[in-house]
């Protein structure tokens, strides 16, 4: 035997050290594998939507009501499933209107908890008794395990659960019981959790939605060029801090960085009211739906323009100093002309809506003044010593990457970057050229460079690289020819604020395109999908999420509510299941309190994309794969006890 082979034999024996231990974890994994698959859940661009957000993982995209509907079908209402699905959502708020409603909440009781036990059973019939146990609440483990769990040898089952349910709600533990076993649902329904991309910017609480992930079972997250940008603000990347707190400030979400973060925009407002105090800032307007008083969207108006005007500073050092970024076009502010008002963009004069540059040097358009150098300074150390933002990029980082494979499916956010005729792009990343896999690949390398190298140079280049992953034309997660946002501010011709797509976007219905994706991340077979955020789909005008005979999914539909005025939705969300796929198309969603008082869900349509006629298991997963594996090394480890290599530790 190998002495590799032979050492890694000796590790794993260290874990089984008898023949009967390696013998008993072979009948578990082999039986493990022949349980069903558990139920994948896709989300994608949630963009700062806490509640949209966090209804939807209550709810599965609709994988709780399903479960409702295979227990209880025949025997109970539409109405009671409606009610029963939202106890499950929100336990504690929907018992608060049953006691205002309820005669004999001594019985409502009873009948709640039988109807809970009863789903939960179902949720966790899936699922090996080991896997439950450990998702079991602490306070309640021994008891639900007892009432979810057969027990065979009673003669008396049904007085046995009964009288266990009796004293729960005689020793006043009913409510908090119900909260258990509806956390538990809600843990059992769903296996793992993909995010593709895009968690911040635009709506109000994206660190709520961090906080509410760090705590998640069982996920992964595909960066989105949103996620990266605020992972460059933590770096200490200027241009990103910038960006930032410019799309905070337009829309109207300051809260986020102060209350959120903690970081202080004291200095920031200050400057604002001194250099742009008389001017009424109109091409900074406050988008999205945040109601404010008129004195803060004034202020937040004149912040909105004081950081933009840095960050178009910043941007133009930026581009000299990275040539190879190829964000030469973005550099503009050396193309006003500063008299006139005017300036040339792509071979024409335009005339600027604003003229007022009151920090700009004309003859050093791109240099910081004295006091917004000390601003970029106080704001750099900041965000660099903000604990809680440092925590969650710290998570991003564990838990995410640009692309991921899972069970035959490729996930990514933006698009591969495509030429004309559908072949991968080149793209030179400092002095080397990549393309499809390969640009990903060194993308996320120096990502992870901007947080744990060592060597000062590689440090900065990846956190120049994050700037270039957020609005460069060769980025993945871009995927555009500029990003217009000077344009968009202060040109009125629409012409100049377009943004033309990589033609990855044109060409997705093309099978021999998709198939040069599938063949370059190393995917084969017939289960095989791209699964994809980042551009929402136009529900509205009929556009469908489904391309390429069902190969591409982009499941981008607009949980935002910047978007839904296009979209005509709240998104689409993926669930894979043992049966197939499942996208679920989402109505716009209103309140928690909406969701509670109306028993309204804010699923709306569902797609069946594939359906299986044999249930698919375990062994047809990645997990299945390495259990497997590991299987074949137990059975080497039982030939090395038995062939007398190693010594059984009795």
């Amino acid at each position: 035997m190998e002495y590799t082979k032979f050492r890694c034999l000796e590790t794993l024996a260290e874990i089984y050290p008898t023949i009967a231990q390696a013998s008993t974890e072979i009948i578990n994994l082999q039986a493990i594998l022949n349980l069903p698959k558990g139920t994948e859940h896709f989300l994608t661009d949630i963009h700062g939507e806490y509640e949209a957000f966090a209804h939807v993982l209550k709810n599965g995209s609709g994988s709780v009501r399903r479960k409702i509907n295979q227990v209880f079908g025949h025997t109970l209402s539409q109405k009671e499933q409606r009610a029963l699905a939202t106890l499950i959502y929100y336990p504690k708020e929907k018992m608060e209107l049953v006691k205002k409603q309820e005669s004999s909440m001594e019985e409502w009781y009873k009948v709640t908890l039988y109807r809970l036990i009863e789903v939960c059973k179902r949720t966790a019939s899936k699922y090996t008794r080991s896997k439950v146990r450990k998702a079991l609440p602490k306070d309640f483990s021994y008891v639900i395990e007892e009432l979810i769990t057969e027990r065979p040898e009673l003669t008396d089952k049904e007085s046995y659960y009964e009288q266990i349910i009796q004293t729960i709600i005689e020793i006043g533990r009913a409510e908090k019981f119900i909260v258990a076993l509806s956390e538990l649902i809600q843990r059992l329904v769903v296996d793992h959790l993909h995010v593709l991309g895009d968690i911040y910017d635009r709506g109000p609480a994206p660190h709520k939605i961090m906080d509410e992930l760090e705590r998640y079972h069982s996920l992964d997250i595909q960066w989105g060029n949103h996620d990266v940008v605020w992972m460059g603000a933590a770096a200490g990347q200027a241009c990103c801090i910038a960006t930032v707190i410019r799309n905070c400030a337009r829309y109207a979400n300051l809260d986020i960085l102060e209350d959120g973060y903690g970081i202080n925009l004291l200095p920031l407002a200050t400057f604002a009211l001194t250099w742009y105090g008389d001017d009424p800032c109109t091409c900074f307007q406050i988008k999205g739906e945040n109601e404010i008083s008129p004195a803060e969207r004034e202020l937040n108006m004149k912040m909105h323009k004081a950081i933009s005007i840095i960050q178009f500073k910043l941007e133009g050092q930026l581009a000299e100093r990275r040539k190879e970024f190829g964000l030469e076009g973005r550099a503009l502010l050396d193309e006003i002309d500063y008299e006139e008002g005017t300036i040339w963009l792509d071979g024409k004069i335009y005339s600027l809506l604003d003229t007022s540059f009151p920090t700009i040097n004309p003859d050093s358009p791109f240099t910081l003044s004295k006091e917004e150098a000390e601003i970029m300074e106080k704001l750099t150390s900041a965000f660099r010593n903000c604990e809680k933002l440092q925590r969650h990029m710290r998570f991003l980082l564990k838990k995410g990457s640009l692309y991921k494979i899972y069970n035959g499916n490729l996930l990514y956010h933006g698009c591969v970057p495509l030429n004309e005729d559908g072949t991968l792009k080149e793209v030179t990343v400092y002095g080397k050229t990549y393309r499809g896999r390969a640009l990903y690949d060194v993308l996320e390398t120096y990502v992870r460079k901007a947080f744990v190298s060592l060597d000062q140079e590689e440090r900065e280049k990846g956190k120049d690289i994050l700037w270039f992953i957020w609005c460069s034309p060769f980025s993945p997660l871009f995927g555009k020819d500029k990003m217009a946002t000077f344009e968009r501010y202060f040109l009125a011709e629409k012409e100049t604020h377009e943004e033309k797509k990589n033609p990855y976007y044109r060409l997705l219905e093309k099978e021999e395109v998709v198939e040069t994706i599938f063949q370059e991340f190393g995917l084969s077979g017939e289960n095989r999908h791209i699964i994809n955020g980042h551009v929402p789909v136009h529900h509205m005008e009929g556009e469908s999420p489904i391309k390429c005979g069902g190969k591409l999914l982009i499941i981008d539909g607009g949980f935002s509510k910047a978007y839904q005025k296009v979209t005509g939705i709240a998104g689409y969300t993926l669930i894979y299941n043992s049966w197939g796929m499942i996208l679920a198309a989402h109505e716009p969603f209103t309140s928690a309190e909406d969701a509670i008082s109306r028993e309204s869900d804010i699923l709306s349509d569902r797609i069946l994309v594939k359906r299986v006629t044999d249930r698919k298991t375990v062994a047809e997963t990645d997990n299945g794969a390495r259990i497997k594996e590991r299987i074949e090394e137990l059975k080497e480890l039982l030939q090395a006890y038995r062939n007398g290599l190693l010594i059984e530790k009795i």
